[in-house]
């Protein structure tokens, strides 16, 4: 197993609990945000409005954050976004409570996604650093995986903090002060949390093939944002909303088995053929959604169509996070020598592109019907892997 080498070398383990730990409010942030301010203003569109400003915050910060930590090492970093982010959730509860205006509010959002502790390029840069070329594939598998499983049960845990506090603002400032110390444990149990020794190759933008990188994540982003919200949209066009969650953990549980088995074997094709091999059976697999979408409609028709939509997702989720994972890989071909900034305008581009797949999903559902927001995802994969391929041929050809 290729996981074994990794977990073998001393702290990782460790690294991967507070690693899980400390991404909790990576999805409860937003969540807890559109909670707390909706109760103490009473205006939803303040509230969508504050959790946008955190999500913007987010991907704007994650290239800054990794340019910081290429000249001053993980840890410093680590531990002064813990304590803007905890401080800005804090500040965000108490303000609400107060009665501050809501621009204040959408202010302190920015501010709490600014500070999001890069917890996921932390981990990508520790294991690339300690561990071959050969298990990167396994390194960066198992980051997915972890942060995936935070991302699944994070809000499970809020609404158990909440039904044991009464109150969502009491059960965000928890939930954010534990996952701050989490990351302040999790930048102590770092192998090295200086900065990384100097390497040839500068950063990702002195290479041909960035944007062309960048684009195919921005479209991986745009897949999942367009999922997103044309689960969410078939549940409630079916009349059965409680639906959404089951469909949605479809996908992630697909994301969680692949990344598992991605990481599991050797692989002797490179990365960028990986890549394509990865993004089109993805577009294949999203390609059925639309004809399920539009048999499930039909409240009178079996469950089949629901069963076999869920199914897809499934299957579109074994080869989503593997191909972030080879992304990641591909980083380490492109920016050896900035690997912290690299991954954070990765996070950043898949971020932007998630943004604009709900917004765009948002306006084809609206018009044309829920059916056809699927269509849009699979031609963003299937765009990403003829991106993939144009990278592969620009790559190969100027590879020293």
């Amino acid at each position: 197993m290729m996981y074994r080498p990794l977990l073998r070398l001393p702290g990782v383990p460790l690294q991967g609990v507070l690693g899980f730990l400390a991404q909790l409010t990576q999805l409860v942030a937003p969540v807890g945000t559109v909670l707390v301010v909706q109760a103490a203003t009473g205006s939803l569109a303040l509230a969508g409005l504050a959790a946008a400003a955190f999500s913007l915050g987010a991907g704007l910060a994650r290239p800054l954050q990794g340019r910081l930590m290429d000249h001053h090492g993980s840890r410093p970093i680590l531990d002064a976004t813990a304590a803007v982010h905890v401080c800005a959730l804090l500040g965000l509860v108490a303000g609400a409570s107060l009665g501050f205006p809501g621009w204040t509010l959408v202010a302190l959002a920015a501010l709490a996604g600014a500070g999001l502790p890069p917890i996921s390029v932390s981990m990508r840069v520790e294991w690339g650093r300690r561990i071959p070329a050969a298990g990167r594939t396994a390194a960066y598998s198992l980051v997915y995986l972890v942060q995936e499983m935070a991302l699944l049960t994070g809000p499970l845990l809020f609404t158990v903090v909440i039904a044991l506090v009464a109150t969502a603002s009491l059960a965000l400032a928890a939930v954010a002060v534990a996952a701050g110390l989490s990351t302040v444990l999790f930048a102590r149990a770092l192998h090295s949390g200086g900065p990384p020794p100097a390497q040839a190759g500068g950063g990702l933008f002195t290479r041909p093939g960035a944007p062309l990188l960048l684009g195919v994540a921005v479209l991986a982003g745009g897949c999942l944002g367009v999922l997103e919200v044309g689960a969410p949209a078939l549940a409630a066009a079916r009349g059965t909303p409680a639906l959404t969650g089951l469909l949605i953990a479809g996908l992630s549980l697909g994301g969680i088995t692949g990344a598992i088995l991605y990481g599991m074997r050797p692989w002797h094709a490179g990365p960028g053929i990986r890549l394509i091999a990865l993004l089109v059976p993805l577009g294949l697999c999203l390609a059925p959604l639309a004809w399920l979408t539009a048999s499930a409609l039909d409240r009178s028709a079996p469950v089949l169509p629901l069963i076999g939509f869920g199914v897809a997702m499934f299957l579109a989720g074994l080869t989503f996070n593997p191909s972030l994972t080879t992304v990641s890989l591909l980083v380490d071909e492109l920016a050896p020598g900035a690997r912290s900034e690299a991954f954070g305008w990765l996070s950043t581009a898949i971020g932007l592109g998630t943004a604009a797949g709900s917004g765009l999903a948002g306006l084809i559902g609206d018009r044309f019907g829920p059916a056809t927001t699927f269509a849009a995802a699979s031609a963003a994969a299937l765009l990403a892997a003829l991106l993939a391929t144009v990278l592969h041929l620009t790559h190969t050809r100027h590879r020293p």
